[in-house]
């Protein structure tokens, strides 16, 4: 036998054959070379091997050349596992984007396969918003980041640092927000205690989500406070969307009292009941978001205010702290926003006092137009 690194020829002596072995996935694998009376002596026959020797030699390198790296997939199993968000709203948008375009497209490509161009390309020729391309431009910005961490790709720069998307941060919509006599015109239609959930998204700026979630508890009836203290999405309740939302919050006068009567009427009214409790669920949870935008919905097509959202009683209420000159420090501070860090450099810490007066004036032109 002559051995050499990428195989060996033997000679049968029985047929008088010279064979060319090699080693394949672990497996010993035989290929003949020719007779005896062909090649009469091994270094004859180690020549004639040369063209098997060449294709097992080109079929190792490719081997060894192919990524180790993670498919997609497997790299979205792992990130579910290990690294998914807690918050049910921020993995329910995760997991719309997994199912219904990274996975489709990429599933079965190994990880490092998601390049700039390639990526960018794929992103343009998808029916979304440009804020919706950026979305997922995060996401796989985000696995990239995972791989780099959980050890399955070397640490490098992220490709998708490069992956450009225009107008990702223009709305193709204008938010809307309510004039007051348009406020005044939407109430009426309003039943309790849909009419308060709607006074208080205007008059706090509270995102549904936090009002729906409110519990009897978080009022401080003596102090005139309210405390935001979670919210709630798809009936799951979790914490409020950032860490400057949770906060505790002046409550007019007026609308205490509005608070005071409605926990009169309700059936749930103990400590720990939700505020907005739904009969339907017979006080385990408020009432739904779903259920709620439709009676908003209703409402405004009565008033002939044409189509709102929700989260229009939260543009309303910015909209009438510009309209009343409110300082943009203050404005800050009462939209509980976290990542206004201009904002907050110029303007330092606004004041509860000065806070108090602006809610006292939003308050006012909700409850009567002045």
């Amino acid at each position: 036998m002559r051995a050499h690194g990428d195989g060996s020829v033997t000679l049968d002596r029985r047929s008088k054959v010279w064979n060319f072995y090699w080693w394949e996935s672990g497996k010993r694998r035989s290929k003949k070379v020719g007779t005896l009376a062909q090649y009469p002596t091994k270094t004859a026959a180690w020549q004639g091997a040369k063209a098997l020797r060449d294709a097992v030699e080109t079929k190792t390198s490719n081997t060894s050349s192919k990524p180790t790296a993670p498919t997609v997939s497997t790299l979205v199993e792992q990130y579910r596992a290990e690294k998914m968000p807690t918050r049910d709203s921020t993995r329910r948008s995760y997991e719309a984007w997994f199912k219904n375009h990274i996975v489709p497209k990429w599933g079965a490509c190994v990880v490092t396969d998601l390049q700039a161009r390639p990526v960018e390309l794929w992103l343009k020729s998808l029916d979304l918003s440009p804020k919706s391309r950026a979305h997922v431009r995060g996401l796989l910005s985000t696995l990239w980041d995972f791989g780099m961490w959980s050890g399955g790709v070397p640490v490098q720069r992220n490709p998708m640092e490069l992956v450009t998307i225009k107008g990702a941060t223009k709305r193709t919509q204008q938010p809307r927000s309510l004039s007051v006599e348009e406020f005044q015109r939407f109430i009426p239609h309003l039943e309790e205690p849909f009419n308060l959930i709607a006074l208080l998204c205007v008059s706090l700026g509270l995102r549904i989500s936090e009002c729906l979630a409110l519990r009897w508890a978080d009022v401080d009836w003596l102090g005139a406070r309210l405390r935001i203290e979670r919210g709630i999405v798809c009936q799951k309740v979790n914490t409020t969307k950032t860490a400057e939302s949770r906060k505790q919050m002046a409550v007019d006068a007026g609308l205490l009292e509005l608070l005071k009567t409605w926990k009169q009427a309700t059936q749930f009214s103990a400590p720990e009941d939700w505020i907005f409790a739904s009969p339907v669920q017979l006080g385990r949870l408020p009432w739904s978001y779903p259920w709620v935008w439709q009676v908003f919905q209703n409402a405004a097509a009565a008033s002939g205010i044409g189509k709102l959202g929700t989260h229009t009683m939260r543009h309303t209420f910015r909209s009438w702290l510009d309209s009343l000159g409110t300082p943009v420090g203050i404005q800050q501070r009462l939209m509980r926003h976290a990542d206004i860090r201009t904002t907050m450099n110029v303007y330092g810490d606004a004041g509860s006092e000065e806070m108090s007066q602006a809610h006292r004036k939003i308050a006012g032109l909700a409850l009567n137009g002045r």
